[in-house]
């Protein structure tokens, strides 16, 4: 069992990468950090001590005063040093650094140079350090104007905004999950190595792209799924994370249910649930007054409920989080629910009669990718809404 903590743990990398290491219960456990930790130096202590591992990504993006951004991160990685060096600990430390090293702005020295005192007191303490060099990171969850400027634009389409492009330059981009998947399987790597490491890790990027064209293939994403529920054509991982990307940005509340055309003549009613241009599987299910179904969450599938008959309540819940939001459905008004990734999910009959349900899901699967989906099984308490 290897013990990690997380500096910068709430922020938007450290939330993806706590959820991701809590997919792997008997390999990894997760030391709790909070940000409270840098203003006392007992609590900090007590973090660095409890930790085979720590994952230093705790740091100031932006910033009014350029000289403020460059203190504080340096500062940060000064007093992880000496709560490390006060209790005579060496964990096996990753650092976030960034593409910005080589320019000349305040965040880019603080991180070349926050990245340069670890090594050396991972040479001083014969510890392993990693100085990871990450591109341009985005995914669900970021924050606007902060995180990426996928975010904001992100945030801007589902909010009834204009994006700005304020520079068309080319982009390496990553997505948080695949960021996550590579500092796993660097702490998997000199865990089993028997000297220590220490290394600067450029993180390969998943594509490059402008920005312009980033936006181009959103503002489809707003006009066919948004404006109108159609699932776009998604042609490799790339479209298909950017998508999924784009949905966590949502207002769920004020989106959901959403309603569908139904047409009734004396035979009965027919509605069409799902137009899309990406394949997928539909599949239909009864379920009995009382019960619920489902109690998961999917890391990249994509998917949607559709209720037929009967009443039902489907809730959706981010991990993490404690916040359920519950929408309620009536197939004399037939809608749908779609499911967010890392977003526990149910559906319960809590009518009189049997609940009939539609299921459309679809996900991306690249062989290369080897077995890496995961869903956790009913039993599991930690992923039900309670």
């Amino acid at each position: 069992m290897i013990r990690v903590g997380i500096t910068g743990q709430p922020g938007f990398v450290g939330t993806h990468l706590y959820n991701e290491l809590g997919l792997f219960p008997d390999e990894f456990l997760r030391i709790p950090f909070e940000d409270s930790y840098f203003q006392s130096g007992d609590e900090l202590r007590s973090f660095v001590r409890e930790c085979d591992v720590i994952v230093h990504l705790a740091a100031m993006n932006r910033h009014p005063d350029a000289c403020v951004l460059y203190e504080t991160n340096i500062r940060l990685v000064s007093q992880l040093i000496s709560a490390m060096e006060a209790e005579k600990v060496t964990p096996y430390v990753l650092f976030s650094s960034s593409t910005q090293e080589e320019r000349d702005n305040e965040y880019g020295r603080s991180k070349r140079e926050g990245r340069s005192l670890l090594e050396e007191w991972a040479g001083r303490n014969h510890a392993s350090f990693t100085g990871m060099v990450v591109p341009n990171v985005y995914g669900p969850f970021g924050r606007p104007n902060y995180n990426s400027f996928i975010a904001t634009f992100c945030h801007k389409l589902t909010h009834g905004e204009t994006p700005e492009v304020l520079q068309d330059s080319e982009v390496n981009l990553i997505y948080v999950g695949n960021l996550c998947k590579h500092i796993i399987g660097k702490i998997r790597e000199v865990a089993s190595s028997d000297a220590p490491v220490i290394e600067r890790d450029a993180v390969p990027y998943d594509f490059e792209k402008k920005v312009t064209k980033i936006l181009d293939l959103l503002e489809n994403f707003k006009s066919l799924y948004f404006d109108q529920g159609i699932i776009p054509v998604l042609k490799d991982k790339n479209e298909v994370n950017l998508f999924n990307t784009f949905c966590g940005y949502i207002d769920f509340v004020s989106v959901y249910p959403r309603k569908l055309i139904k047409h009734e003549d004396p035979r009965g009613m027919f509605v069409e649930t799902v137009k899309l241009g990406i394949g997928g599987q539909v599949s239909f299910s009864t379920t009995v007054p009382g019960i619920t179904r489902g109690n998961h969450y999917h890391t990249r599938k994509i998917e949607r409920f559709t209720v037929i008959r009967g009443k039902a309540r489907i809730q959706l819940r981010k991990i993490g989080t404690d916040e359920i939001l519950n929408f309620y459905l009536d197939g004399n008004e037939p809608c749908y629910v779609d499911m967010p990734v890392w977003y526990t999910h149910n559906i319960t009959n809590i009518g009189d009669e049997e609940l009939y349900t539609q299921f459309w899901i679809n996900e991306w699967y690249d062989p290369s990718d080897g077995d890496t989906y995961f869903e956790p099984c009913d039993k599991n308490e930690n992923y039900k809404l309670k």
